[in-house]
């Protein structure tokens, strides 16, 4: 994540004092004044995505249940994707190529990249609120985090002392962590994404970690008691419902640790892919390639309605609707239709990390529990643990952080996350080693073949 780490050099730098005993750097006052505003800005950041999500979920349950039911189908039909997706393409297209910032940085680079600015946050607000709803295989946190380092660059320009960089690349830092902690189940997962990415320790960690807290658990805090009082959805990432669970035993690591090994491996060549769409979408007429490769996602979509006869909906968005329900019973879903939702929405998301807008994480966890899920009829391997080494596996292959991806799984899994706790971090850290040699294996430079 480069806006953490960018900002990582700001958070010792900014504090204007020598690490040492006689005073540390979070002492200054300089250092306090940020790590107030910070706490401040985190108010209105958690008010403005609390609406962003409330309403994107709105217009998603639109498309998807009110419009069909309208029309007169119980659920979206199996051509849905088709006109949906294209739209999206339509509607995205020029926000790509003419906007300011592009509509968000591409998903396939993960969450990373320079704070987005005021000037470059309608375009990502537009294509995220727009494209999104209509069934683009993404999710929601990549925006919400460009929101919430557009909104704290914007108030600190109208400050006094704005003129300094260093305070405004950690409180960019700690807006978008604040927003992203709205939707991760609160502050703890957000601050280990900011510690993980940033690979510091001693007071520079101190100094960077403390402004991202204290706006994450002020955001937090406003997101979770103004949803209770508006009783507005946001459609947050929750398991409510998971399966009987008992503690791992030899069989679940012996299964468990290679599928680990293998979902990583999968995911990290899906990412590849994204790679080579966004490399294929850059080279000609954008606009044009945009909208084929929306198009190509739509068809994805369509052809697991047609090989399942589910609905397309199970495979279209960010996944954390469909997550929840295969969480809850996973006995409601066949190997078969669960291969086909991973070949299905695995070359959707594919080609949604290289030519759309939007977060890569979200339909990652479905995707890894559906193979975790996929794989529980195995002699030996329970659901619950196939469900938990599946999120753990691809949190950590997607994030590239193997303790958050690890504490997002725990948290996901709740009181049961007790008893998975070892298997949990086990896939963890084989998730994390694989995606590691995969990925220099696949970027090592090729030496030439002997003439």
């Amino acid at each position: 994540m480069t806006t953490a780490a960018g900002a990582s050099d700001a958070g010792a730098a900014d504090t204007g004092a020598a690490d040492g005993p006689a005073r540390h750097p979070v002492l200054s006052r300089h250092y306090v004044r940020v790590l107030l505003l910070s706490v401040l800005l985190g108010i209105p950041i958690a008010l403005a995505c609390y609406f962003f999500v409330g309403l994107q979920h709105w217009l998603q349950h639109e498309v998807w249940r009110s419009l069909p039911a309208a029309l007169g189908y119980d659920e979206a039909p199996w051509w849905w994707p088709l006109p949906a997706l294209a739209l999206a393409g339509l509607i995205l297209a020029p926000i790509v190529t003419r906007m300011p910032g592009h509509g968000g940085h591409l998903p396939v680079n993960g969450l990373g990249g320079a704070p987005i600015g005021p000037r470059e946050l309608p375009s990502v607000v537009l294509a995220a609120l727009l494209t999104l709803p209509l069934g683009v295989v993404l999710g929601p946190e990549a925006p919400l985090m460009a929101v919430g380092s557009g909104l704290a660059l914007l108030a600190v320009r109208r400050m006094r002392g704005a003129q300094d960089p260093r305070a405004s690349a950690v409180v960019a830092t700690a807006g978008s962590t604040a927003a992203i902690s709205t939707i991760l189940g609160g502050p703890l997962v957000a601050a280990l994404l900011v510690v993980e990415a940033a690979g510091l320790g001693g007071a520079q960690l101190v100094a960077l970690l403390l402004p991202c807290l204290a706006a994450s658990a002020a955001g937090a805090l406003v997101f979770t008691g103004f949803g209770e009082w508006t009783g507005l959805e946001t459609g947050a990432l929750t398991l409510p419902t998971l399966p009987p669970t008992a503690t791992p035993d030899a069989g679940d690591f012996l299964w468990g640790l290679p599928l680990a090994a293998l979902i990583a491996a999968a995911l990290t060549l899906t990412r590849r892919f994204g790679r080579t769409t966004a490399a294929w979408t850059a080279r000609g007429d954008t606009a044009v390639r945009t909208v084929a490769c929306a198009l190509a996602v739509g068809v994805a979509l369509t052809a697991y309605a047609l090989f399942t006869g589910r609905s397309p909906e199970e495979a279209a968005l960010s996944g954390q609707e469909t997550l929840a329900e295969l969480a809850a019973d996973p006995a409601a879903w066949s190997v078969a239709a669960l291969v086909a939702l991973l070949v299905c929405k695995g070359l959707a998301w594919g080609l949604c990390l290289g030519a759309l807008r939007g977060g890569p994480i979200f339909p990652s966890l479905l995707l890894g529990a559906a193979a975790g899920i996929a794989c529980a009829a195995l002699p030996g391997l329970g659901t619950a643990p196939a469900l938990a080494l599946g999120l753990a596996a691809a949190a950590t292959a997607v994030m590239g952080l193997p303790l958050c991806g690890a504490v997002l799984t725990v948290l996901l899994m709740g009181a049961d996350a007790h008893d998975q706790m070892p298997l949990i971090v086990a896939a963890a850290v084989v998730a994390h080693l694989t995606t590691l040699a995969l990925n220099r294996r696949l970027e090592a430079p090729k030496s030439p073949r002997p003439a």
